[in-house]
C-alpha cells in the first residue's frame, strides 16, 4: 500500500449489573418502555447524591483479568462535561487519570499471522441516554432509560494495521467479555459498540490525521468501515488534500461513513475530580476473590480444556466459540469424562451434524447429552457403524421417546469378523474389475468394494473392518 494504516478501537462495554452505575434502578433496558427505568440521580436533579455500584467494580476486575492484566488498587472518578440532549447533568462521571484498568492485550489470529494488540486502558463510566430522531418529524425523542448504566470503555493501543485485523480483534474482544460474564454482549441493543479511529501516514514513524467512527454494532460493520475509511483518505491523500480530524457515523445502507461533528480535544471536556464519589481503593482479597470468580469460566481456561480432552483443531475451537451456545453443552460433554476418542466423535457431532437438525442449541439440555455420549461410545467401539450413530443422533432430537441403548442394539454391527469375511469374498468375487482395480493401488475401487459389503450387509458391517478385510483377501 502507499499509505500506512493505524487503526485504534475504542470499545464501550455495558456490565450486566442488576442496577446502574451510581443509582438503584434497573439496568437491561432492552425490552422497558422509554423512561420507565430512572430515578432522580439519572435525571440529574439538584442534590442527587450517586452511589458507586460494588457488583460493577467486581465485573470490571474479571475483564482486566480477560485482558491479561491485574486491575489497578486505586482508580477514582472524573467528570467529564460536555452537552448532549440526552445528558442530563452537563457532565458524564468518568475515569480520567486513574483507570481501574492499565494495560493488557487482546491476541488474535488473522489467516494464520497471530498478532498482540495492546490495550493501553479500560475505565469505568456511566452511558448517556439515547436520542432518536423520527423522520419527517421537527423534534427528537430522548430516551434516558439508559442514562447511567454501568459502561466499561476499553482502549487498545493503534496497533491494528488492517482491516481484517480490526474485526479479528472485534470478535476475540466479544469473546473475551462473553466468557468472563462480565457483559451479555447484545450486539444489537448496543450492549457492546465500537468506536474505529483510523490513520493513514506514508512515514512508517509519523501518525496521520486521523478520524472516528462511532458507535458501530457488528463485526462487519467495523471490517467495513476500517476498509471505507482507508479508501477515503487514500483517495484525499492522492490528490494532495487534507484528512479533517471528526467523528463520522456508519451508514448501513450506503455502506460508507459520513460526517457528523468536529473532533473535540482532551481540554474541551474539562475534566475535574468527581467530588462527590470516593477514590476505589481494592485490597488483595478483593482481588483475589474476583480472580477466583474469573477463573472458574473463562475463554482461556475452557478453550484450553476443549482442545487438550476434545482434541479439537484450531478451526473447530473457532467455530465452538464463535457460537456461544454450543460452549456449555461442550463442556457439559467434557465433564462426563467419556473416553477421548468418544469426547473427539460427540464433539464433532456437535460441530458438524447437530446444527443441521436443530436451530436452538436449548434442546441440548432436554437430558439428550447422556444419549449423544452413549451413541459415541457405541462407535468408538465398533457397535455402530458412522452412518448409523449418525442416524441416531437426527432420530435422537426428531423422536421425543428415542432410546439410546435400544436404539443401539437394534442397529449393532456385525461383529463376527468370520460372517462379515464370507460378504467380503462375495463382493469379491462378483467385482472382479473393481478387485483387480484394487490391485493397481486404485483407491477408489476400494471405496466401491467396501459401499457393496455394507449394501450386502445392509449396513450392519463395520466398514473398518470391511476395509482391513478386503485388502487382506487382495494382498494388499
Amino acid at each position: 500500500m502507499k499509505y500506512i494504516p493505524t487503526i485504534g478501537i475504542e470499545c464501550h462495554v455495558q456490565l450486566k449489573t442488576k442496577t446502574k452505575l451510581f443509582a438503584a434502578v434497573g439496568n437491561d433496558a432492552r425490552n422497558a418502555e422509554p423512561n420507565t427505568l430512572i430515578s432522580h440521580i439519572c435525571l440529574g436533579m439538584p442534590g442527587a447524591l450517586p452511589y458507586l455500584n460494588e457488583a460493577a467494580i467486581k465485573l470490571a476486575c474479571k475483564a482486566g483479568f480477560a485482558l491479561q492484566v491485574t486491575p489497578q488498587k486505586f482508580s477514582k472518578f472524573d467528570r467529564k462535561h460536555y452537552f448532549y440532549p440526552d445528558l442530563p447533568k452537563g457532565y458524564q462521571i468518568s475515569q480520567l487519570a486513574y483507570p481501574i484498568i492499565l494495560g493488557g492485550k487482546v491476541d488474535i489470529d488473522v489467516a494464520g499471522q497471530k498478532k498482540s494488540v495492546g490495550v493501553t486502558r479500560a475505565h469505568l463510566e456511566e452511558d448517556a441516554g439515547k436520542t432518536s430522531h423520527p423522520s419527517g418529524k421537527d423534534y427528537s425523542l430522548v430516551d434516558l432509560n439508559r442514562a447511567g448504566t454501568p459502561l466499561l470503555e476499553i482502549v487498545s493501543e493503534p496497533e491494528i494495521n488492517s482491516a481484517q485485523e480490526a474485526k479479528a480483534y472485534a470478535q476475540k474482544l466479544y469473546l473475551l467479555m462473553k466468557y468472563a460474564d462480565v457483559s451479555d454482549v447484545d450486539l444489537y441493543h448496543g450492549n457492546m459498540r465500537f468506536d474505529v479511529n483510523v490513520s493513514l501516514s506514508s512515514n512508517s514513524g509519523k501518525l496521520g490525521t486521523r478520524s472516528e467512527t462511532k458507535n458501530l454494532n457488528s463485526f462487519k460493520a467495523v471490517e467495513r468501515a476500517v476498509e471505507y475509511e482507508i479508501k477515503r483518505q487514500s483517495e484525499l491523500l492522492d490528490k494532495g488534500q487534507f484528512v479533517v480530524q471528526e467523528t463520522r457515523g456508519w451508514d448501513e445502507a450506503k455502506q460508507k461513513t459520513i460526517p457528523q461533528r468536529g473532533k473535540e480535544e482532551a481540554h474541551d471536556y474539562r475534566y475535574f475530580p468527581d467530588p462527590d464519589i470516593p477514590p476505589i481503593i481494592l485490597d488483595d482479597e478483593f482481588l483475589a476473590k474476583a480472580k477466583a470468580d474469573f477463573d472458574k469460566k473463562n475463554f482461556y481456561t475452557m478453550r484450553g480444556k476443549l482442545a487438550s480432552v476434545g482434541h479439537l483443531s484450531p478451526s473447530d475451537l473457532d467455530t465452538v466459540f464463535n457460537n456461544p451456545e454450543t460452549v456449555d453443552f461442550a463442556l457439559e460433554i467434557i465433564e462426563q469424562n467419556p473416553k477421548p476418542g468418544v469426547a473427539e466423535k460427540v464433539l464433532d457431532w456437535l460441530i458438524n451434524v447437530i446444527p443441521g437438525i436443530i436451530s436452538d442449541y436449548s434442546e441440548l439440555r432436554e437430558n439428550k447429552i447422556g444419549s449423544l455420549i452413549a451413541l459415541g461410545a457405541a462407535y468408538e467401539e465398533a457397535k455402530l457403524t458412522s452412518t448409523k450413530a449418525k442416524e441416531g443422533v437426527r432420530k435422537l432430537f426428531e423422536e421425543d421417546s428415542f432410546d439410546a441403548e435400544k436404539f443401539i442394539e437394534q442397529n449393532q454391527t456385525l461383529s463376527d469378523e468370520g460372517e462379515i469375511e464370507k460378504i467380503v469374498k462375495e463382493v469379491i468375487a462378483s467385482n472382479s474389475q473393481a478387485a483387480r482395480d484394487v490391485a493397481k493401488g486404485e483407491l477408489k475401487a476400494v471405496g466401491f468394494l467396501v459401499g457393496q459389503v455394507m449394501k450386502a450387509s445392509k449396513g450392519k458391517a463395520d466398514p473398518r473392518t470391511v476395509q482391513m478385510l478386503i485388502k487382506k483377501q487382495l494382498k494388499v
